[in-house]
């Protein structure tokens, strides 16, 4: 049994001070199997759902589904949120984290309302370089990608595999020195939060995974999202999405003790 030290047991005491606050939710009101959005829509349907109801904290809102075993935190937008999260989230010790976001798909032959899941993440954002050094590459835990991906297979869902770029930059699209580099890159979409939580998952020991759906093709000429585009797609789109990440935690869940990082220590 690892003995912590008094600046770790301040640590611990302040992280889930901050989770508590910042979500709404007492720490033994989470369980070990968490989805995250970013999306006010996806957090409503998961409620209705589930029907439960949800807390709001300073910064997320919070639901908590017994009959599913599963908890769901709108954390908003943005790697800063992101990264924060999976560090508070690591103190309640989390056998499975999976992300449901959108992205801007950068690939010519990605269409509106694809999946896409990522194998790794171009750090192209500040606050993983806090985590680990920018050599470290930004990778998901595998064994959540693989099940995904069996899971979208049961489901005969079509996906694409493939490096995201994730950037701190939002207004990116009329920066043609910024484009020219997607292209350069060939990343397969764009986004704003995959490499902070695969980081910081990484440092933390968070499992982690993530599904992303095209939710726009901003490369494209009319292809940046506009709010007609956005409500189609949340109403056409979201309750697939939802429901697989629902069936990944469910699958892994049948995994005895979930998916163990802490097996692996230094």
């Amino acid at each position: 049994m690892k003995i912590l030290s008094s600046e770790e047991n301040q640590r611990e005491r302040v992280g889930l001070g901050m989770l508590e606050r910042y979500t709404g939710s007492k720490q033994g009101d989470f369980f070990p199997y968490i989805l995250l959005t970013n999306f006010d829509y996806y957090f409503n349907v998961f409620c209705k759902k589930a029907k439960v109801r949800f807390t709001s904290g300073s910064v997320m809102d919070t639901a908590h589904a017994p009959s599913q075993e599963i908890s769901m935190i709108n954390f908003r937008m943005g790697a800063p949120t992101a990264g924060l999260l999976i560090d508070i989230l690591s103190y309640i010790k989390p056998r499975a984290v999976l992300m449901l976001g959108m992205c801007g798909g950068l690939h010519p032959k990605l269409q509106i309302g694809e999946f896409i899941l990522p194998m790794a993440a171009i750090r192209d954002e500040g606050t993983s370089a806090f985590y680990m050094p920018k050599e470290v590459p930004a990778l998901p835990t595998f064994r959540i990608q693989k099940i995904l991906s069996e899971v979208l297979g049961k489901m005969d869902t079509p996906y694409k595999t493939g490096v995201v770029h994730t950037t701190d930059y939002r207004f990116w699209e009329f920066d043609r020195e910024f484009r020219n580099r997607l292209e350069k890159e060939r990343a397969i979409a764009i986004e704003m939060e995959c490499s902070a939580l695969f980081i910081a998952g990484f440092r933390r020991k968070v499992p982690i995974g993530t599904l992303l759906l095209v939710s726009d093709l901003p490369l494209k000429k009319e292809g940046i999202k506009s709010q007609k585009i956005s409500t189609w797609v949340f109403e056409k789109f979201s309750g697939l999405h939802l429901d697989t990440g629902v069936r990944t935690l469910r699958e892994i869940q049948r995994l005895k003790g979930g998916i163990n990082l802490r097996q692996f220590q230094w």
